[in-house]
Formats: C-alpha cells, sequence, structure tokens
C-alpha cells in the first residue's frame, strides 16, 4: 500500500502542467510500475470487497436462520410453562404497578412489561401455576414470548459479529455461530418468557463492543473510542442488571482492561512511552466507561422500578415498614394498632413465618449429643396459629400497674407472661438443643421469675430502623428481643426439633445481633375487641423515601434472600455436569399426547466445543514448555492471535464457568449457557487455527511505518490468507455444521416441545441416561 501510494505521487508530479520532472529514472519503466502497482492495489481493492459480500452474505443467513428457529412454533405450549410462573407473574405485576420481590434486578423484567404494555396488556392473569392455560385467560403470551426469541436472535448474530471483528475467516465466523445457532438450549430458554436470553445478548454485546474499543487503541479519546468504551459499560450493565451473575463480564473485561493498562505502563512499549499524566487519564477514562457509567445505568432501572410499583402487593413482607409507608393501600399499616402494657399479643418469626410458642413439655434431660439440658418448659416456633402462641407483654417493673394502658416504646424492657401456662419467658447460659453456642429459651414459674431469676426475664424491644421513644406497634413494627443481662436475640431456624419437639422451630438465643434473621413482629393482639377505638383503621398519608435508602434496603434484601436458595431441587445440577452435558431439566409435559419440553444443549454441539476447551489449554502448555526448552513451533502472528483473541474468549469462558464452584445456590444447566457461548468462539478460532493457520514470511520486506488507523471492516480473506486456500477450513466447517444440525434436529421434539414421542423414540434420547418422561 505505501508503494502504492509513493508511485502515485510521482505520477501526479510529472504530470503538472508545465512542470519538469525530477526523477532521475527513465519515463517507461517507472510508469510501468506505476501502472503495476495501482493494478495490484485495484485487485486487491476488488478481492477485500468480494471478501466482505461474503461475510455480509453469511451474516444474513445466519441471522435468517437465528429467527426461524427461535420462532418456529412458538405458540406451543398454549399453558404456562417453568419458571415463567415467576417472569411472566413480575410483567404482571408491573403492569398493575403492584410491588413485588424478587432476587433478580429488574431490567430483564421490565422488558417483558413493556412488551406486555406495547400490546395493550392489562396484567390481569398472574401466572401462578405451571399448566394454566394462556387462551382461556386471554393472555397475549406470544408478544411476551417474541421478546426473549428477539434477543435470542440476536444473539447469534452478535456471535458471528465477534468472530468477524475479530479478523477470522468466514469458516471460522460460521462455525462459531452456528454452534449457537443450532444448539438446543439456547433455542430453548430464549423461546419461553425467561431472563437468559437478556442476561446472554448483553455478555456477548460486551464482549462486541471491547472490541471494537480495543481496535480503536492508536486512536485514543477519539468519538469513536468513547462510543465503544462507553458501549461497552451500557452492555455490562444491562448484564448485571438482569441478574447478578452478569458480574461475571465485568470480571471479564475487567481483566483485559488490567492487562491492557499494564502494557500501557511498559515504558519500553512499541508505541512509545506514557506520561504518567497520560496514562492516568487512559486509567480514569476506562473507569468511568466500565464502573461508573454501568453502576448509573444500574441505578436507573431500579428508579423505573420503584418508580411503577407504587401500590402495596405481595413484596411488601420482603421490606421494612418505613419502605411499605411509601405504597399505597398498604394492608400491613391499615392494621397495625399501638401496643399496650399487659396486651395479649401473638408473636411472629417475620422469615420463617413461625409464631412464638410454648406449651407444658419439657426439654429432655440429655440430647443426642449427651449434652445436659435445664429440663424447663419448651419454647419453640409454630407455624399455626394456636391459643398457646399467646403472650402478655409487661413491664419490667414488678407491680407497675400504673402501667395499664401506657404505650409500649422502643427499647423498652419489658417481660412476657405465656397466657396458656402462666409462665414468664426466660434465657439463660445453657446451651441450646441445636446450638452449643446459643442460650437455650424456655420458662420460668411466676415465684421465680419475681425471684432469684428475676434477672433473666426481662427483654429489651429494639424496633428496627426505630426513634428512641418510637412507639411500638404491631404488624408494622418490626423489632428483636434482645434478652438484657447476655444480650443474645431471640432467634429461630427451619431445622426441626426431635419428636420430643414435636418437630417443631427451636427457639435459642443467637449472640449475632446484626442479621435479619433476628427480626420478629407481633401479628395481632388477640386481647382486642373487635370495636376496640384502636382497631379503628384510619386513613394514612403515603410518606416517600430518598432513593437511594429504598436502593440499599432492596439491595440487602435480596442479596440475602439469594444466599438463601440453598435448598434441594430435583433437577438440579452442579457445574461439574455442565460441560458434557450430563442432566437436563424438565419444563413441561402433557401426559395425553405425550409431549414433553425438556432443556437440553445439542450434545453434538456441546461436547465439541468443550473437547476444543481441553485441546486450546493443551496447545498453550505445549507451546510454554516448548519455548521454555528453546524450540519456536509458531511465529509470531500465530502465537498473538492464540494467545491475545482466543485466548481472550477463552478467559471469558473461564470467568463464566469456575466461579459456580464456589456458590451455595441453587444451580441449574442455564447458568452455563453464557460460559457455552463463549466455548463456542474458542472453538471457531481453534478450529482455524488447525486447519487455516498461515506461516508468517520468514524475512518480510521492511515497509514504512505509517499511523495506524482503524479499517471500516475486517477482511481476513484478504489481509490473512491472501494466496492460501480455505479448502481444509471450508470442509471442517461442512463437517461440524453438520453434526450440530443433524444433533438440532434428533432433539428438536424435546426442545420445540412436539411433536409427541412413543416409548422406543424417548429411549433413543436417553443418551447419558437423561431423566425423561415416558420413556416407559
Amino acid at each position: 500500500m505505501s508503494t502504492g501510494v509513493a508511485s502515485q505521487g510521482s505520477l501526479r508530479q510529472r504530470n503538472v502542467p508545465g512542470g519538469k520532472s525530477t526523477t532521475p529514472a527513465p519515463a517507461v519503466p517507472s510508469d510501468n510500475a506505476a501502472l503495476e502497482s495501482i493494478a495490484r492495489e485495484r485487485a486487491q481493492a476488488t478481492k477485500s470487497t468480494s471478501s466482505e459480500a461474503s461475510y455480509w452474505a453469511g451474516f444474513v443467513i445466519i441471522t435468517a436462520l437465528a429467527f426461524v428457529t427461535r420462532f418456529w412454533g412458538i405458540s406451543h405450549p398454549d399453558e404456562v410453562v417453568f419458571d415463567e410462573v415467576h417472569f411472566g407473574k413480575f410483567a404482571s405485576y408491573y403492569l398493575e404497578r403492584t410491588y413485588f420481590f424478587d432476587v433478580h434486578p429488574p431490567f430483564g423484567k421490565l422488558l417483558f412489561a413493556f412488551m406486555g404494555w406495547l400490546v395493550g396488556y392489562d396484567g390481569h392473569f398472574h401466572f401462578d401455576s405451571i399448566g394454566d392455560s394462556y387462551i382461556a385467560n386471554g393472555v397475549p403470551y406470544v408478544a411476551f414470548r417474541a421478546m426473549p426469541a428477539i434477543l435470542g436472535a440476536l444473539t447469534v448474530s452478535v456471535t458471528y459479529l465477534i468472530m468477524w471483528e475479530s479478523g477470522y475467516s468466514l469458516p471460522a465466523c460460521i462455525i462459531a455461530a452456528s454452534l449457537v445457532l443450532f444448539d438446543n438450549a439456547h433455542i430453548g430458554q430464549t423461546r419461553l418468557i425467561l431472563l437468559d436470553a437478556t442476561l446472554v445478548l448483553a455478555m456477548a454485546c460486551s464482549l462486541l463492543f471491547y472490541i471494537r474499543f480495543y481496535k480503536l487503541r492508536h486512536q485514543p479519546f477519539s468519538r469513536k473510542w468513547w462510543k465503544w468504551l462507553i458501549l461497552t459499560g451500557f452492555a455490562l450493565s444491562c448484564d448485571i442488571s438482569t441478574k447478578y451473575v452478569g458480574l461475571f463480564a465485568f470480571i471479564t473485561i475487567g481483566s483485559a482492561v488490567v492487562i491492557d493498562l499494564w502494557e500501557l505502563l511498559d515504558i519500553n512499549r512499541p508505541g512509545g512511552a506514557l506520561s504518567m499524566r497520560l496514562f492516568i487519564k487512559h486509567f480514569c477514562a476506562r473507569a468511568f466507561g466500565l464502573i461508573i457509567m454501568p453502576f448509573i445505568f444500574y441505578l436507573f432501572w431500579f428508579q423505573v422500578h420503584f418508580s411503577i410499583l407504587s401500590r402495596s402487593g405481595p413484596g411488601d413482607d420482603f421490606m421494612t415498614p418505613e419502605f411499605q409507608e411509601t405504597l399505597s393501600d398498604n394492608v400491613m399499616l391499615a392494621n397495625s394498632m399501638t401496643i399496650d402494657y399487659f396486651d395479649e399479643l401473638t408473636i411472629r418469626h417475620k422469615e420463617t413465618k413461625a409464631y412464638l410458642h410454648s406449651h407444658p413439655d419439657r426439654y429432655p434431660l440429655r440430647y443426642d449429643d449427651g449434652r445436659v439440658s435445664s429440663q424447663g418448659q419448651q419454647v419453640t416456633g409454630y407455624p399455626f396459629n394456636d391459643t398457646n402462641n399467646h403472650w402478655q407483654i409487661l413491664p419490667a417493673e414488678l407491680g407497675a400497674e400504673h402501667k395499664l394502658g401506657r404505650h409500649v416504646k422502643n427499647h423498652d424492657l419489658v417481660r412476657l407472661r405465656h397466657v396458656g401456662t402462666d409462665t414468664i419467658l426466660l434465657s439463660h447460659d445453657v446451651a441450646s438443643p441445636y446450638y452449643a453456642t446459643n442460650q437455650e429459651f424456655t420458662t420460668v414459674s411466676l415465684d421465680d421469675a419475681n425471684g432469684s431469676k428475676y434477672n433473666d426475664t426481662l427483654f429489651e424491644i429494639r424496633i428496627e430502623h426505630g426513634k428512641k421513644k418510637q412507639e411500638f406497634k404491631s404488624v408494622s413494627g418490626h423489632f428483636k428481643l434482645i434478652h438484657n443481662p447476655s444480650k443474645v436475640a431471640m432467634w429461630t431456624h427451619t431445622k426441626a426439633l426431635p419428636d420430643w419437639g414435636f418437630r417443631q422451630q427451636e427457639i435459642n438465643g443467637n449472640k449475632q445481633l446484626a442479621p435479619s434473621s433476628n427480626v420478629w413482629l407481633v401479628e395481632d393482639i388477640p386481647s382486642l375487641g373487635e370495636d376496640d377505638k384502636r382497631r379503628v383503621k384510619v386513613p394514612r398519608k403515603v410518606k416517600s423515601l430518598p432513593f437511594l435508602q429504598k436502593w440499599f434496603e432492596l439491595q440487602r434484601s435480596m442479596f440475602w434472600h439469594n444466599s438463601r436458595l440453598t435448598s434441594s431441587h430435583p433437577y438440579s445440577s452442579q457445574p461439574y455436569q455442565w460441560p458434557l452435558l450430563l442432566r437436563g431439566v424438565s419444563f413441561w409435559t402433557n401426559n395425553e399426547t405425550r409431549q414433553q419440553i425438556y432443556f437440553l444443549g445439542n450434545p453434538v454441539g456441546w461436547w465439541l466445543a468443550s473437547s476444543l476447551l481441553a485441546v486450546f489449554a493443551g496447545i498453550i502448555a505445549a507451546d510454554q514448555l516448548s519455548v521454555r526448552r528453546g524450540i519456536d513451533a509458531l511465529d509470531r502472528r500465530t502465537r498473538s492471535r492464540l494467545y491475545n483473541s482466543t485466548g481472550f474468549f477463552f478467559l471469558a469462558w473461564a470467568t463464566h464457568y469456575f466461579p459456580f464452584f464456589i456458590m451455595g445456590r441453587q444451580l441449574f444447566l442455564h447458568h452455563y449457557l453464557p460460559a457455552h457461548l463463549a466455548s463456542c468462539l474458542v472453538a471457531g478460532g481453534l478450529v482455524e487455527f488447525i486447519f487455516c493457520a498461515e506461516p508468517e514470511p520468514e524475512n518480510p520486506k521492511p515497509v514504512k511505518k505509517a499511523a495506524p488507523a482503524e479499517p471500516k471492516h475486517f477482511v481476513p480473506a484478504r489481509e490473512r490468507y491472501a494466496g492460501q486456500s480455505l479448502i481444509g477450513c471450508w470442509i471442517a466447517c461442512g463437517v461440524i455444521l453438520g453434526l450440530a444440525i443433524a444433533g438440532w434436529y434428533f432433539f428438536l421434539p424435546l426442545t420445540y416441545g412436539y411433536p409427541g414421542l412413543s416409548v422406543d423414540q424417548v429411549r433413543q434420547r436417553k443418551w447419558l441416561g437423561y431423566d425423561l418422561h415416558f420413556a416407559k
């Protein structure tokens, strides 16, 4: 190219009107050389245009097929399927403006609500049970399912663009995109009202946008440079604003940015050393674009969430009374009553919903581990309303009848009398049945409570976020009951006591006061008559809270409940099972037609991608070992692409896969979808490395260094494969594509839910013992 430009400049100089040639060489040979150079440039430009056209043709075909495979038969089944009971319900709540609680951030659910709003749906159907009919309830379910289907189809397109923008050959682009295009798991997850289509597309866009940003590294702080930096941050924000596992994309991009900044810091870098002032400018720009801006976008979706959900709803119980006062029609606040001394109360644990309960039976002398109890009266958590749940709240001072009719207030010392057995609640320095470090809760007679054990019967009412001398109220007054002498909080958990405790919940004293699991509330005041003036409902004015206060409270609740998702599930799976596709998930069945939707990837594609991940790791290890022994098997350009480009995709896979091994929550196969997409990118890059790699010339001709500029599009066929045949790569592409299509078609009935299969047909698809229905 530089030679051609120089030749054209010579021609222009000789053809200046009235000018004389200053070139000493003979005219004819010089003209011939210039003409040959121009001819070569035109030939290369023609080839470039032809190559780019082939890439665009592949892109259009891949995108069209993505929409076909995602929308084909999307109206079947016309019933609620699997987790549509959650995310369809949330969309309805948005449209009704009814407050709900979910452990996932709002962005993905807002998209569903937006689609419902577009088609004029009012949110009347609440997706209560799997199998409920959409047709009978007049739900525009196809419109809802169309949203993830569109996003899923675009994910295939973005996968293709990632490979194209990274400079890979056309076969490599087709391989990577087709492994996603014909994957049954990606198709199945994007044809239903689920969040993963949004999550995976945002993750893929973050990779694409960062690649576009990195290609402009020689044009820092230009408009395009800023554009792709901000778009990368926006994609990352959409990722984490859909599910918190979107944090893994931040780790991927963050790792690449750290490596990039480390290279910029090198005083011997090829482009020249940067001053520390300019380096700090680079650092601050990336921090702004990839941390601050994503956080602002993240907050924005919560602001939209709070603005829409202005009415009281099923999510109220997860929030504090102060938060609930910001919601109109809040039943809790309408039913709350001021608590007076000597009232009879029913006290309920906020999280487990168990009532504070006691009965005449006593703790056993010895527990199973040999520890000795006090043999005191049992105090337990009971799930049902019962007269043994009634407790009378008494002032701390003995003989304080003058406090009759006085309000109980925050930080007051009180005592609780169990009405059924006429005993006083007590905690003392005796180990509880299940926790040797926690104190036992029991009750004692009035004589003992008013005598030697008086101090052990004193408890402090500590209202959550309460002010000094704030009145203690039923329902709305969430509180912790703190044992005054020992400063432990009354606490319960879901593990049932043995038979001697009637399988009820243990109540004990927790030394850790901060956890929200110590919170209780007074559900009712049974001693009040129906006509008592305290039961009169007074209209309450809706209050407001600062956005950040509401946001912090919701974040705490979301993280806590997310961490509690540890119970077993019949279709949960472990991370080590995902790459080999050892287990799927049953989404829906129809006994009459023998139809079923079983969430499962395309085994051919998954096993190929997983195998190539191992191959990539082996190649890197072998190359490093060879270099250490002085054997340089790869040329500079091939090694650079293998490490920097395919290595980046491998990094994306690793950061989206390995963190799941340290998670304690329920995990399912769909958690692997972002990592699977990254493995498809690795597969495309590695197939090119194996079949299409072109060695770098041993003695390249010196070329005049010019200021680097971003090409409009990568045209690998011209830049990297000039004069080289891609027959091997195309053959590999054809074989892989054929196998992927065969696997997709074979498992198609399990992905699309039709047609129904016979017993033999179901058994044929139990490749690794998949727990399919109708196999007998």
